[in-house]
C-alpha cells in the first residue's frame, strides 16, 4: 500500500496544483483534498471531502481514510473569496483550524508525517532587523497582527504537537512571497496595481519563490527521505537572489508613487474600499524595511534547491500579468538616462542602481 495524503485548503489554486502533482508520485496511493468550500479547480483523480477543519469532523476524515501524511496548506493571508470573506474568518481558519487539525492528528495513530505551509513573515520587518534571517534568528519585533501573527501562533501549536507525537515527522516550510498564476497573496495583488504606492525614502529588499518550487518542495517534504536527506525540521524556502522594490517596479513596468506613511495608510482604506488590495500593517512594514532569509539549511539538510531565482520568479509573474502602464525596457532606459544626468561628472555608471548581491 502506498501513501494516503490529505491536503487542506484544496479549494485554493495553489493547493489544487499541489494535489494534482502529488498524485504523480509513485509512492502515493491516494490523495484526499479537504476544504470547507468546493473547489473551482481540477483535482485530478483526488477524492474531495467538503469539511471545515475548524470542526471536530476532520478527525473522522483522518480515520475513515487511514491518512498517514497530512499537508496543511490552509494557512492563508487572504480569504478565499475577498468579496465575501473577512479578516476574522481567515484568522479563524488559520488558527482555530490548525488547532483542530493538530488535535485530530494527535489522536490519529495512522498519521506519520505532517507538513505545514508557513511564511517568512514570522520574522517580521523592523528597522533593526539583521541583514539576513536564518531559521534560528529571533525576530527583533514579533508581528503584532494579521497573517504573520497567525503564522507565528500556528507554528507554536505545531511545535507543541511535535513534542506530543515524537513519532510523527514534522516539517515546517517558511515560504518567501509566492508568485505565479496560482498566487493568492496581498503582495501579488499589490504588484497587480497599475501604479505602486511606495514609502518615501525606503527601497526594501524582497525575495520571491515560484509556485512550481512551492509544489516541488512540498512533494519532497511529504515523501520519504532520499539519499540520506532529512525531511523534518523548519526550513526557509526562497528563490536565490534579492531584488529591491524599485527594481521590481521597473521589471513590471509599473510607475511608483512615493508617499509618506500617513498617506499610505489613507490609501490603504481607499484601495480596500474599491476591492483592489489591502495594505495591512505587516505589508506596510515589509514595503518599508523588507526581509531577506538564508536558504542554505534547505539545501544542506532537506536537499532542495529552487529551480527559479527571485528575478526569474518575478519575470514569470510579470509575463502572466501582462504589460504594465509602461514597457519595462523603456522605463529602465528612462531611469538610466535620468541617473546619467544626475550622476557626478556626467558619468552614467555612477548613477545606476547596483544589483543586490545573492544570498545563499
Amino acid at each position: 500500500m502506498g501513501k494516503v495524503v490529505l491536503v487542506t485548503g484544496a479549494a485554493r489554486q495553489l493547493a489544487a496544483l499541489f494535489v494534482r502533482r502529488i498524485q504523480r508520485d509513485p509512492g502515493v496511493d491516494r490523495v484526499i483534498g479537504v476544504d470547507a468550500q468546493p473547489p473551482q479547480h481540477r483535482l485530478g483523480a483526488a477524492h474531495f471531502v467538503q469539511a471545515d477543519i475548524r470542526q471536530p469532523a476532520i478527525g473522522k476524515v483522518l480515520a475513515e481514510y487511514a491518512v498517514d501524511t497530512v499537508v496543511h496548506m490552509d494557512v492563508q493571508g487572504t480569504p478565499l473569496d475577498p468579496r465575501g470573506g473577512s479578516r476574522t474568518s481567515a484568522k479563524e481558519t488559520n488558527v482555530i483550524g490548525a488547532m483542530q487539525l493538530l488535535g485530530a492528528c494527535q489522536k490519529a495513530p495512522s498519521v506519520r508525517r505532517l507538513v505545514v505551509k508557513s511564511t517568512t513573515s514570522v520574522y517580521g520587518s523592523a528597522p533593526r532587523d539583521p541583514a539576513v534571517f536564518d531559521e534560528t534568528t529571533p525576530a527583533k519585533a514579533l508581528p503584532s497582527g494579521g497573517f504573520a501573527k497567525d503564522a507565528v501562533e500556528v507554528e507554536g501549536y505545531v511545535r507543541g504537537f511535535a513534542r506530543r507525537r515524537p513519532d510523527v515527522a514534522v516539517t515546517v516550510l517558511r515560504f518567501a512571497h509566492i508568485l505565479g498564476p496560482a498566487a493568492e497573496s496581498p503582495l501579488a495583488a499589490y504588484f497587480s496595481l497599475p501604479v505602486l504606492p511606495t514609502v518615501l525614502g525606503y527601497d526594501p529588499r524582497l525575495q520571491f519563490v515560484h509556485e512550481d518550487d512551492v509544489t516541488d518542495v512540498l512533494r519532497l517534504a511529504a515523501g520519504e527521505p532520499r539519499n540520506g536527506a532529512l525531511t523534518a525540521g523548519t526550513f526557509n524556502i526562497a528563490g536565490d537572489g534579492v531584488l529591491l522594490l524599485s527594481q521590481c517596479a521597473r521589471r513590471l513596468g509599473c510607475p511608483t508613487v512615493p508617499m509618506l506613511l500617513p498617506a499610505i495608510r489613507w490609501s490603504r482604506s481607499v484601495l480596500r474600499s474599491v476591492g483592489a488590495t489591502d495594505f495591512s500593517p505587516e505589508q506596510i512594514r515589509l514595503l518599508t524595511h523588507g526581509r531577506v532569509v538564508r536558504t542554505a539549511h534547505a539545501r544542506e539538510v532537506l536537499g532542495f534547491t529552487p529551480r527559479h531565482t527571485t528575478e526569474e520568479t518575478l519575470a514569470a509573474f510579470a509575463q502572466g500579468r501582462g504589460e504594465g502602464l509602461l514597457q519595462p525596457r523603456r522605463l529602465a532606459e528612462a531611469v538610466d538616462r535620468l541617473a546619467g544626468l544626475l550622476a557626478p561628472n556626467g558619468n552614467p555608471a555612477a548613477g545606476k542602481q547596483e544589483e543586490v548581491p545573492h544570498h545563499g
